[in-house]
């Protein structure tokens, strides 16, 4: 007749370790668009789960840039404690993971302890001196029964900071490699615009000596002779700047490669590759799935979740197991003998009655903390959305003034051409000659840039869709 009662009470708590308070998290509905606003040339991608997401610089063919991505990757001071902050996380969830099962530790001891014969005692007792052994050797127990989800909740919410601090390492992945990349082609850039520099240079040193010859020979004027010099002067000005800014660029890719500057080995001396790559543009509704700060955000947002239960259930009675269990002797060789074996079991129970306001607060700042991790997550959908619309627009936009300054380079080239014969042939001064080089050198290195900034905007286009392809 006893078996019932106690069966049912086993049941009971049972069923009650099974719940947990506070709310079961929902990822909070956000709107998507049907389709991106800004269109373009672009193709949408079928939607591929077995698409790589790691090797996304490759799009871009150029074994160069490849090894230093590899590089990067690699040896990278950011990444690496990105890395390291991550499995800080993971190590914290295995850390409370392990508060959901009972806690056992075997802790014998020994002693030996003499009573003095002066010590205080009842009335009717014999006091004299003596020593005696005393060897432990117990088995003890600890265990929260979770009724509330306490526990639970905690490492519900372990575990979700664990995969946003993943999510973390992943933005910081993409983040690195996405700068290697803008950095590398920025300095291609102004590696072709030295060239053309370099190249302007040694025309204006043969027009200095072509002046030079008609002022000699009274065919020329002395102030045709101190323009020539003029702009020769700052042709070589502007080369001196534009190997700067390629050495500050090399010494930044070196930081980024997780190098000292001057054991980079990196050959700057190539030029931008052939095209920009044609990026296929998948659907605004996998923008969510593949961005890892988003994703980030939302494990955030999950982790709060939890801790609203976490914060709830200390308004509940707790209840912990106590027990101990093993042998002890005043003599070392019965430590283990039967009649030498002892045991323990200590249910507590634990009921908040008054703590100041301290439980309400508690659970006020979770909810409030839910609530600003709400926000933030969306957020961080809205600047989604926002730089994958800019890049599209970039893109479209550069691949038009493109084309508008490839007319303008071939129009001032030829205009410049045309200046030099007509000087030569004494139809015009000096003055128009030097104005159609500078601009057509102008209209080149613009195109050089905006070139560049084409490779750079197709960058930042795949930094903002999180990677892939």
């Amino acid at each position: 007749m006893t078996k019932r009662p106690l069966s049912s009470a086993a049941l009971a708590l049972l069923l009650l370790a099974g719940c947990a308070v506070g709310p079961d998290y929902k990822r909070p509905e956000t709107a998507v668009p049907a389709a991106f606003a800004e269109a373009g040339p672009w193709k949408v991608a079928a939607p591929k789960d077995n698409l790589p997401k790691g090797a996304w610089w490759k799009i871009f063919h150029d074994p160069a840039l490849d090894a230093l991505e590899t590089q990067a990757t690699t040896a990278s001071p950011t990444i690496q404690a990105a890395v390291a902050r991550r499995d800080q996380a993971f190590a914290i969830a295995g850390f409370s993971r392990s508060e959901l099962f009972p806690q056992l530790s075997l802790d014998p001891s020994g002693s030996r302890t003499r009573f003095s014969g002066n010590r205080q005692t009842q009335v009717t007792a014999t006091r004299q001196a003596y020593t005696t052994n005393s060897f432990n050797l117990p088995l003890d127990l600890g265990y929260e029964i979770d009724l509330w989800g306490r526990v639970r909740r905690s490492n519900e919410s372990a575990r979700a900071l664990a995969e946003a601090s993943d999510a973390a390492y992943q933005t910081v992945l993409l983040g690195v490699q996405a700068d290697v990349a803008q950095v590398y082609f920025t300095l291609r850039s102004l590696t072709v615009e030295s060239g053309l520099v370099d190249r302007s240079i040694d025309t204006r040193r043969k027009a200095l000596d072509l002046v030079r010859n008609l002022y000699s020979g009274g065919a020329g004027a002395q102030l045709d002779v101190l323009q020539a010099e003029t702009e020769l002067a700052s042709a070589e000005s502007d080369a001196l700047t534009l190997a700067q800014s390629r050495t500050v660029l090399r010494h930044l890719l070196a930081l980024l490669c997780g190098q000292l500057p001057e054991n980079f080995a990196f050959d700057d001396t190539g030029t931008l590759p052939d095209a920009v790559p044609a990026l296929p543009v998948g659907l605004p509704s996998e923008l969510l799935e593949r961005r890892p700060d988003v994703a980030g955000a939302e494990r955030t947002l999950a982790a709060t979740s939890a801790q609203i239960g976490f914060a709830k259930s200390a308004f509940f009675p707790s209840i912990s197991l106590i027990g101990s269990a093993g042998y002890n002797s005043n003599d070392l060789n019965s430590v283990f003998n039967w009649d030498s074996r002892q045991w323990s079991l200590v249910p507590s129970l634990s009921l908040p009655i008054f703590q100041g306001g301290r439980n309400v607060a508690n659970y006020d700042r979770a909810k409030a903390a839910y609530a600003e991790a709400v926000a933030n997550y969306r957020e961080h959908v809205l600047v989604a959305f926002q730089e994958v619309e800019n890049g599209l627009s970039s893109l479209r936009n550069l691949d038009q003034q493109s084309l508008v300054l490839a007319r303008a380079v071939s129009s001032s080239r030829q205009a410049a051409t045309l200046s030099t014969l007509r000087y030569k042939a004494g139809l015009v001064s000096y003055l128009e000659v030097i104005d159609a080089e500078r601009t057509a050198l102008q209209n080149e290195r613009i195109a050089t840039q905006f070139n560049a900034q084409r490779f750079v905007a197709s960058v930042l286009l795949v930094k903002a869709f999180g990677g892939g392809w």
